[in-house]
């Protein structure tokens, strides 16, 4: 039987894969150290939404960099079935009236906060995460899709899998170069051309969507400029596409001011963004640690960094974590909440985004 890799990052940026866990790291410092100290040549892996938390980082036995993903096989995958929604949509509505009350607040500094849910997914028999990740990459090029080992955070981590496709660019660094590109806002994609257009169209001229998405080019705007010594921050939102999302985009690029700032230090600058956060950071974080608890991996970042200082990172969006078994699975989705934000379309939004993660699952929605 074929060794299932250890990582896997692949997307229009081209496909890196790993194999094997040479060292495993639960600590970012410590993997920063071992790549400053060039003991490693490259480490891959998840940070936890929450910084404060274990990470599940590793240096690979193996490690390419290619095109597209290698010919592996892949098992068909089992039936799926949703068997639990946490919390409930009537809960989740409560919990964005708690954050809307918070928000309105006329001494309250919070201007967003993201909150998320759950599906708990049962599936037949093992489930194949390379079947998955086949996939996720044929329903939408665009997005970077992703794999990778949770282990090294111990515990309950230990042999599960973070698998999913990501829209968002959280940081890439190639030499003194720095992108980003920041998503915020969203609308269903539709079947039907003409409905397509219009919920687009109505997507770029949506006020709410709008703030919300400023919010997050804001902050990251503030955490790049003392870092870079050229920052283009483009002046319109861009509009975006995956196969179940409209989105709003602004691509981000600079020049560093120091090389000695890798791509794992620019992720830890700006993570978690106003994206799958909030406005400010640090209330928005508590917030939401106290109204859904702990988040694990879900909306943290994916990705690799090289002793150079090289690495690309992505949002861990649109995606489930894997049971040790691989017969159970934890989807999560979430929406940003602003003053103008409403409750049945904040549930209707992460409906639209579990999407892309159900159907690479082949779940009936």
């Amino acid at each position: 039987m074929m060794a299932q890799p250890s990582f896997v990052l692949s997307g229009p940026a081209g496909t890196v894969v790993a194999e094997g866990i040479q060292t495993g790291y639960d600590d970012v410092a410590t993997a920063s150290a071992a790549l400053a100290a060039a003991s490693v040549d490259v480490v891959v892996g998840a940070l936890p939404f929450d910084v404060r938390g274990k990470a599940a980082l590793l240096a690979p036995s193996t490690v390419t960099f290619g095109d597209a993903l290698p010919a592996w096989p892949t098992a068909a995958l089992p039936a799926v079935r949703i068997a639990a929604t946490v919390p409930s949509p009537e809960e989740h509505r409560a919990r964005i009236r708690r954050a809307l009350d918070r928000l309105n607040e006329p001494e309250s500094a919070l201007q967003k906060v993201v909150l998320a849910r759950s599906l708990r997914l049962v599936a037949d028999g093992p489930l194949d995460e390379l079947a998955i990740l086949r996939r996720l990459v044929a329903d939408d090029a665009e997005a970077t899709a992703y794999l990778t080992d949770l282990s090294p955070a111990g515990g309950d981590y230990t042999g599960t899998a973070l698998v999913g496709a990501s829209p968002e660019l959280l940081v890439a660094r190639t030499g003194d170069l720095v992108s980003c590109q920041p998503f915020a806002g969203s609308a269903p994609r539709s079947g039907d051309p003409q409905t397509d257009t219009a919920n687009g169209a109505a997507l770029a001229e949506s006020g709410k969507n709008r703030h919300e998405h400023q919010l997050v080019v804001d902050t990251m705007r503030s955490a790049l400029e003392p870092l870079c010594t050229e920052l283009d921050v483009a002046a319109e939102p861009q509009l975006s596409r995956t196969a179940a999302l409209w989105h709003l985009s602004t691509p981000i690029h600079g020049r560093l001011r120091d090389t000695s700032i890798t791509a794992i230090d620019l992720a830890l600058a700006l993570h978690p963004t106003p994206a799958v956060g909030g406005v400010p950071t640090s209330e928005a974080v508590d917030l939401i640690a106290q109204l859904e608890g702990d988040r694990g991996f879900y909306a943290g970042a994916v990705g690799w960094c090289d002793a150079r200082g090289d690495g690309r990172w992505v949002v861990a969006i649109r995606g489930a974590q894997l049971s040790t078994d691989r017969r159970g699975a934890l989807a999560q989705a979430g929406g940003g909440i602003v003053a103008e934000s409403d409750p049945d379309d904040e549930v209707a939004e992460t409906t639209t985004k579990f999407r892309t993660i159900l159907s690479a699952l082949g779940v009936q929605q």
